[in-house]
């Protein structure tokens, strides 16, 4: 990646895969699916097609049982993901950080 983009992670850039990693990475071990539904204000379909992606890529852990005759969906993060989201979000605030360009002002 070259730019401001350096560092980005484009596993976890969009949105949605931002707020999972960002509950995940600041709450329990395990957070279960209604949880990070609600948090993130995702939809079922959304939170389902999102933990997918980040699973796939190694960045969460997912953990199917359930309470009584009800099936329930876990989620936690794992150390690569906590490694990669560390890496996203520094990257973030190093381009928060930044002063801007001083380039040619444009006519007036």
């Amino acid at each position: 990646m070259t730019g401001t983009s350096e560092g980005l992670d484009p596993v976890i850039h969009p949105l949605p895969k931002l707020s999972i990693c960002a509950l995940l990475a600041a709450g329990p071990q395990w957070v279960e699916f209604r949880v990070v539904r609600e948090t993130t204000g995702l939809s079922d379909s959304m939170v389902s097609k999102h933990s997918r992606a980040l699973e796939e890529a190694g960045y969460i852990e997912v953990r199917k049982g359930g309470i009584g005759r009800r099936p329930r969906t876990w989620f936690r993060m794992t150390p690569l993901g906590q490694a990669r989201y560390g890496g996203h979000v520094a990257a973030l605030q190093q381009l928060l950080q930044r002063e801007p360009d001083q380039g040619p002002t444009p006519d007036a």
